[in-house]
């Protein structure tokens, strides 16, 4: 009872923006939520809806302002907390009372599924909450109707047309992929196929389905003839009403990307609740970044080339084309050959300008992201070429669009569209490495934060070609331009945001306002029922042959009880020779990452548990986040070394330097920061119930030697504790 009044204070404690109708409906909803599953109500839980309300609160009014401050709020809420029902009875009755959408993303496909097969149906019935849902998915999972009518009436015509990208399947294998094609068309006709990959029973190769789907650039949106029957609008219909979109951090970075309201709601219409959001950073910097493989550019440029002066005859007959068609295979033929000439000049820049992106002898760095003075210009003249290349496709789109839509009586209609597709994904691709050369087509010094620019060799046909990249470091002003300063309001939550018991990592790297609401919530878990060991050891973890040899000889005795346990690496390489090493020595209970694919370890693991034979799992840091061994199916987490970086990624020595130039200490402000957190994540893996108890063992002293370490130390949940010696400082319980 004392806890519910607390609940029912801190709800009351919401600004007055926030009515007493909304908080009567959050309280009620969750007392109804308690009270059909039978649950016992969790105060971290109460916080976090309490937090989550008085954030959301502040979003204004149609027609009002507030100085409240942004409607942000980032909750770090540990495990058990039950996060998932604590953001949804907070969010849902806001949302409606804001006249705003909701849109929650998820880190996975998995999580995604439970969300919305199992929570939402269940907090539905149980809270008296009413909404409706929509499970959006981009173009990419859905089948394009005129790819997939192009390809059937091609094999009527037995006539070849242009290709949609010079590399797509050949047209032997499309031969061989009719059939299934062929069954596309008759389920979706039948009605017992919806056109979304992940309801087709049948088989479907990534090849195969790539050639019957499409992407942003290449559909032609409404003007479409196959718009009425469209897999992607009528899913894309449905969520306009929708009160819940269910998301992925994917898809809502691509639609951000692209300007916002593409494929979801515009972000000023829409709260968005990030679950495991400390993703969402480096998710961020994957949808900002551009690349270009210098051969395959060259090669899709002299085949879509031969492609466009084939049909140039043609389509020079359309009004306003005729000089840009004829131009165009000549264009593209003077963008291959300077392509080859900065691949040859690449090849002599590779060793000296560039610096080795660490342990991988095929990838450079440039250092600060400054971009050497004879590749800036060849990057400017190819970031020009390309650019009017981009701009004389887009007219030959639009063109080829009215066309279609006026229905030219001097064309074939379905000609008219093979044109536009091709047309539209060579454009796609051309803008993709406009993108990269626009990148490189500045020094980058003026550039604060600096990109990071690397190049990676990569094998071409037997031969060496070369990979050219950029990225920002930081995805603070990304967020920043694209969804802090632009949504109605974001709920960001994971049971891993903060490092060394703070925010500050988080908001570097996010960009998120500080202004915004930052709230932990403690784990309801019994950490006493877990101990946190560190044994006494010879070698240190930075040496590492030392440290392998002494992991050999240790690990036999400490996973000798034959209880279920998880070992984790933080280089494959280790775990390779530890495994070679012990010879046996753990016989059959272990499984070792790429063996077999994880969900195969994991089935393993659990029939072995479930059989009352021991099992051992050793894997790498795929192992350490998202696995969940409940109970008697993980006793005992042995780290082998504080799980720093491995120092090859070009995007965090990039950072390291930047941070460096400007007298800081990369490896307090990134190194320690990030291992920390990952740490916390790995000894996540013992305790996922309320009941579950065990060790976690860390094999690596330097977390009671080093300066770090008692930081490290003091970030990590409140287990039991057992120390061996240090060289210095007792023990500490």
């Amino acid at each position: 009872m004392q806890c519910a009044a607390r609940f029912c204070c801190a709800i009351s404690a919401a600004p007055t923006l926030l009515a007493d109708e909304v908080k009567d409906t959050i309280r009620e909803a969750y007392n109804a939520v308690i009270a059909a599953r039978g649950l016992v109500p969790r105060w971290g839980q109460r916080q976090m809806i309490a937090e989550i309300a008085r954030t959301l609160g502040r979003i204004p009014e149609a027609g009002e302002s507030t100085s409240e401050g942004p409607a942000i709020c980032v909750v770090e809420a540990g495990t058990g907390t039950g996060k998932t029902i604590a953001y949804s009875l907070a969010a849902i009755p806001l949302a409606r009372a804001r006249r705003k959408r909701l849109v929650v993303a998820t880190a996975t496909v998995a999580l995604q599924e439970q969300f919305i097969n199992k929570d939402l149906p269940d907090i539905r019935v149980s809270s008296g909450l009413e909404f409706s849902v929509a499970l959006a998915k981009g173009r990419r999972r859905y089948v394009c109707l005129s790819k997939l009518d192009r390809h059937l009436e091609q094999r009527e015509t037995s006539q070849a047309s242009i290709p949609l990208y010079p590399d797509e399947m050949p047209a032997a294998a499309i031969q061989n992929a009719l059939p299934v094609y062929e069954e596309m068309v008759e389920a979706l006709a039948r009605g017992d196929w919806d056109g979304d990959r992940d309801n087709w029973s049948g088989q479907a190769s990534d090849e195969l389905w790539l050639s019957v789907t499409t992407d942003h650039s290449q559909c032609t949106g409404r003007r479409c003839p196959n718009v009425g029957q469209c897999s992607f609008f009528r899913a894309r219909d449905a969520l306009e009403s929708a009160d819940i979109i269910v998301s992925n951090h994917d898809l809502v970075l691509s639609d951000l990307a692209l300007g916002g309201g593409v494929i979801l709601p515009a972000p000023e219409d829409v709260i968005y609740i990030f679950d495991e959001g400390h993703h969402l950073p480096d998710k961020a910097l994957n949808h900002f970044s551009s690349f270009c493989r210098l051969h395959s550019t060259r090669q899709w440029l002299q085949d879509s080339g031969k492609s466009l002066a084939q049909a140039s005859t043609s389509l020079a007959q359309m009004t306003g084309l005729e000089r840009a068609v004829a131009a165009m295979p000549e264009d593209m033929a003077e963008l291959s050959r300077s392509l080859q000439v900065l691949e040859e000049q690449l090849s002599e820049l590779a060793p000296g300008e560039a610096t080795s992106g660490g342990r991988d002898s095929d990838r450079w760095r440039f250092p600060n992201g400054h971009v050497p003075a004879p590749l800036q210009t060849l990057a400017s003249g190819l970031a020009g070429g390309f650019g009017r290349l981009a701009e004389t496709l887009a007219r030959i789109e639009a063109r080829l669009e009215d066309a279609v839509e006026e229905g030219d009586s001097g064309f074939d209609r379905a000609e008219l569209e093979d044109w536009h597709l091709a047309v539209a994904g060579i454009r796609g691709r051309c803008e993709s490495a406009l993108a990269l050369w626009q990148d490189y087509a500045v020094s980058g010094k003026e550039e604060e934060p600096p990109r990071a620019r690397w190049m990676n060799r990569v094998p071409v046909g037997g031969q060496e070609g070369y990979e050219l990249c950029c990225s920002p470091i930081l995805a603070n002003d990304i967020l920043t331009e694209h969804l802090w300063s632009r949504a109605a309001g974001v709920v960001v939550t994971s049971a891993t945001i903060t490092a060394l018991n703070r925010f500050d990592r988080f908001i570097q790297r996010s960009g998120v306002p500080e202004d915004a609401v930052f709230k932990v919530v403690a784990s309801p878990f019994d950490y006493a029922n877990a101990t946190f060991a560190v044994p006494a050891m010879q070698s240190d973890a930075g040496d590492a042959e030392a440290h392998t040899a002494e992991l050999v000889t240790l690990l036999p005795a400490l996973l000798a009880d034959n209880a279920a346990a998880l070992v984790l690496f933080g280089s494959r390489r280790q775990m390779q020779a530890v495994v070679a090493g012990i010879a046996g020595g753990l016989g059959e209970r272990l499984l070792v990452q790429d063996d077999y694919s994880k969900q195969e370890i994991l089935r393993r693991h659990r029939e072995a548990v479930d059989a009352g034979r021991g099992s051992v799992i050793f894997g790498l840091a795929s192992f350490a986040e998202g696995v969940d061994l409940p109970g008697g199916y993980c006793r005992h987490v042995v780290i082998a070394k504080i799980p720093f970086a491995v120092p090859d990624s070009p995007l965090e020595a990039a950072l390291a330097e930047w941070i460096d130039s400007r007298g800081g200490n990369a490896f307090m402000e990134i190194s320690v920061p990030d291992a920390a957190l990952r740490l916390v994540q790995a000894s996540g893996r013992l305790l996922r119930t309320e009941n579950d108890s065990g060790r976690v063992t860390l094999c690596d002293r330097r977390i009671l030697t080093r300066r770090y370490g008692r930081e490290i130390l003091d970030s990590l949940p409140p287990f039991r504790r057992e120390l061996g010696p240090a060289g210095s400082g007792p023990a500490r319980t």
